[in-house]
């Protein structure tokens, strides 16, 4: 999961003095309302590195035919408990198969963070008050589940477990021997 620092995030919201900008022109690592790419998509050049925040109440599919020219995609949560954004990531990743980053971005807190890796987020925008180092813990609360998910498909019973839990194993004894423990 990579954690994104406002203060040295590449990508940029399309805001003008006066809001945000009616007719963007086109500019690498631009992040565009779901409004503003509508507007532009037509006349957009191809390959330059564009991303579009979607709002969790939009159909994630009026961005499908658009993901091939797309870099990232920020999915909002203006709550922590609204979990509609959950939905659109794992369409993103396993209908569209969407290569770019899912963003996470708004209200998100520690707690969120398992789920959100196992819906197809990649990236997160932490909530001003939460510490990144928690968040890097809550990624390893737990070795595994029973559902398939994002990154595996396969719910528990159809999967070799034994050696899913010995690699989890294994992993969390080097993190511990990393931290001195």
């Amino acid at each position: 999961m990579k954690f994104i620092d406002s203060r040295q995030d590449q990508w940029h919201a399309a805001v003008g003095e006066d809001g945000p900008i009616q007719q963007p022109a086109p500019r690498p690592h631009w992040l565009l309302s779901l409004e503003q790419w509508h507007a532009v998509r037509e006349a957009w050049p191809a390959g330059l590195a564009t991303g579009v925040i979607v709002p969790n109440d939009a159909d994630i599919e009026t961005v499908a035919p658009d993901l091939p020219r797309l870099a990232l995609v920020a999915l909002q949560f203006p709550k922590w408990i609204d979990g509609r954004a959950y939905s659109q990531a794992r369409i993103l990743r396993s209908r569209y198969r969407f290569a770019g980053e899912v963003r996470a971005t708004g209200d998100v807190v520690v707690d969120m963070m398992p789920l959100l890796a196992r819906t197809g987020f990649d990236a997160v925008k932490l909530r001003h008050d939460q510490k990144q180092a928690s968040a890097e813990r809550a990624l390893n609360f737990f070795a595994g589940h029973y559902q398939g998910d994002v990154g595996q498909p396969q719910p528990a019973f159809a999967r070799d477990l034994t050696s899913e839990l010995a690699a989890h194993a294994a992993q969390d004894a080097d993190r511990f021997v990393g931290e001195g423990i």
